[in-house]
């Protein structure tokens, strides 16, 4: 086992970071740090979000800046403000002992005359976003041509937002004779097209598989209907009582949406994202890391400077288009030797992503049921008997409630006391989910198969064809109420159906057919002759299905526009009054006209 006092840091870091608890390298510093308080070679670092890239890249800097040199000498870019805060004030936290430091932060939504001022007082590093620091170079306000180290983190996610022009400007300010270090969770194309022109010979240091997932992560997905997306996350975040969780969308609008939706409905939510100021997103940060909220909405690019090692679940609103993205997404739970759930809401049609994405990250997706309200109350039953369980008892507390008058309380017995305590404090979760709907939604595949083993089960059952379509006017429910009309028969099944333009198939049970065709060779249905035949009869009709009387007909009746289609409705329900009375029970609403020969 390796530990920090090992590497030859000075003891100013090693002061600094032992107070910070930090004892053993993550596999990436425990192999970055050494290569670059030795070596000027270029460096490739692969490691998903959340395994200590900045200490693996700032110890080793700022142990190697010279103090006594005030040109700067180190520029570190990041793709967003909050990454770039999280980089500057672990640096800080770094640097504590190194008297003489100085460090300056750059970032889009901050003034920039106020960074301005901050670098002509002097810079050893600078920390910066692409689109700032590429403004402050075209301003003339920074000087890069002497820096020895240019670190790119999170490239692969720089390359995303579209920073590649800026990128390419920045670097025409940089010495040829430098250190670049460029650090990536994934590996697309666009990064070692980068990596390829900027840096020269790189050693690529790589932990875990290339464009992986993490190890300690479970992958879960639910099948969602599109409008009760929000409700299906809803009981999902309910079934996990002491959640803790990023939930990611792909727009600001939607962020904003549903994370209003969530406060609104009584959860501790914020909304980060790019249309909030540099204080709201700030105060959002601090809330969630201080857990007074414990769900934050965010983007993927405002996600980025979210530095929390405790997170329980990500919850994926929507999948993104992008795999990597993914990666990004669930590597931010199961930090620090914890486990963690990346969860997915989809609906049918995007079964196909979590197959690419099983590839993608090397694990199997676990397709999880919507919990239903039972067992969400029996989840948060059991969560809160486990907190009383397990927490421990405060005497001097104790003895100030004992100080009260409980007598009322005291007159209970043990059994009346735990189920009122329980009640008041699951009364709301019980009406909330007092008799809510199943959310859950088959997949194509289980429903053909339901389909298939359902025209099994049906033995009794025959296909039959009608010569009624949609050019009459049918759809399902009124081909049942006009076939149970024909045969008198109001609760007999007429099941399996499909409607054609100018047919219909059903099935009906085996013991009526006679009855039912008896019946409909005595109907006419606008000047032609009705016809119901098994569909494995073949007597050259089937399919037309007119006598040479009613053929004529209904030739006729097939170029009629739709206004003398609603004219035919018109004069089969004023018909449908009047021939009621002939049929036992006949209370249905089919559309066509039919008389008695």
């Amino acid at each position: 086992m390796t530990y920090f006092k090992e590497f030859e840091l000075k003891t100013q870091l090693i002061q600094s970071i032992t107070e910070l608890g930090f004892e053993n390298p993550t596999p990436i510093q425990e192999e970055t740090i050494p290569f670059v308080l030795s070596s000027k070679q270029d460096l490739i670092g692969l490691a998903q979000t959340g395994t200590g890239k900045t200490a693996a890249f700032g110890l080793p800097v700022l142990n190697n800046v010279d103090l006594k040199n005030n040109k700067t000498q180190a520029l570190m870019l990041s793709p967003t403000r909050e990454l770039c805060m999280q980089i500057y004030n672990d640096l800080l936290d770094y640097s504590k002992y190194l008297e003489g430091i100085k460090i300056v932060v750059c970032y889009g939504g901050a003034s920039i005359e106020t960074q301005i001022r901050n670098l002509r007082a002097g810079a050893h590093i600078i920390v910066a976003t692409p689109g700032r620091m590429h403004d402050l170079l075209r301003r003339k306000a920074a000087d890069i041509s002497n820096i020895e180290y240019l670190v790119l983190d999170e490239a692969d996610e720089m390359l995303n937002m579209g920073f590649r022009d800026e990128l390419d400007d920045i670097l025409q300010f940089a010495p040829q004779e430098r250190q670049t270090l460029l650090f990536s969770a994934t590996m697309p194309k666009e990064v070692a097209s980068l990596a390829q022109i900027y840096l020269s010979e790189p050693v690529e240091i790589s932990v875990g598989k290339k464009n992986s997932g993490a190890t300690n992560v479970e992958h879960d997905y639910y099948l969602v209907n599109e409008k009760q997306r929000y409700e299906a996350m809803r009981r999902v975040v309910d079934f996990y009582p002491s959640m803790y969780s990023i939930v990611f969308c792909r727009t600001r609008q939607d962020c904003q949406n549903i994370a209003t939706k969530l406060i609104n409905d009584g959860y501790p939510a914020d909304a980060l994202h790019g249309d909030l100021s540099q204080a709201q997103r700030d105060y959002a940060m601090g809330r969630f890391r201080s857990r007074a909220i414990r769900i934050l909405v965010a983007t993927d690019v405002a996600a980025r400077g979210i530095d929390v090692d405790s997170l329980t679940h990500v919850i994926n609103y929507n999948l993104p288009d992008d795999y990597d993205i993914y990666l990004h997404r669930s590597g931010r739970t199961g930090r620090a030797g914890n486990e963690g759930v990346s969860v997915a809401l989809i609906n049918v049609r995007e079964r196909y992503k979590i197959k690419h994405l099983e590839k993608r990250v090397g694990k199997s997706f676990v397709q999880k049921q919507i919990p239903t309200g039972e067992e969400i109350c029996k989840s948060s039953v059991t969560n809160y008997m486990n907190l009383v369980a397990d927490s421990s008892i405060v005497d001097e507390q104790i003895d100030f409630l004992f100080t009260m008058d409980i007598k009322r309380l005291r007159d209970m017995d043990k059994e009346e006391l735990i189920n009122r305590f329980l009640s008041v404090h699951f009364n709301q979760v019980f009406e909330a989910y007092r008799n809510v709907p199943d959310l859950n939604v088959k997949d194509v595949s289980e429903k053909s198969k339901e389909k298939k083993e359902a025209r099994k089960a049906k033995q009794g059952f025959t296909r039959m064809f009608i010569n009624v379509g949609r050019i009459d006017g049918f759809d399902k429910q009124l081909l049942i109420d006009f076939v149970r009309d024909i045969a008198q028969q109001r609760d007999v099944e007429v099941i399996e159906i499909t409607i054609r333009e100018r047919f219909s198939i059903f099935s009906y049970p085996n013991r009526d057919i006679a009855n039912l065709k008896k019946s409909a060779s005595r109907i006419s249905i606008d000047s032609r002759d009705l016809r119901i035949d098994e569909m494995d009869r073949d007597d050259g009709k089937r399919g037309g299905g007119e006598s040479s009387k009613g053929g004529k007909s209904y030739n006729k009746e097939r170029k009629s526009n739709k206004r003398n289609s609603r004219d035919r409705d018109r004069n089969y329900r004023r018909e449908r009054g009047k021939s009621n009375r002939d049929f036992e029970g006949g209370e249905g609403n089919s559309r066509k006209s039919r008389k008695k020969r």
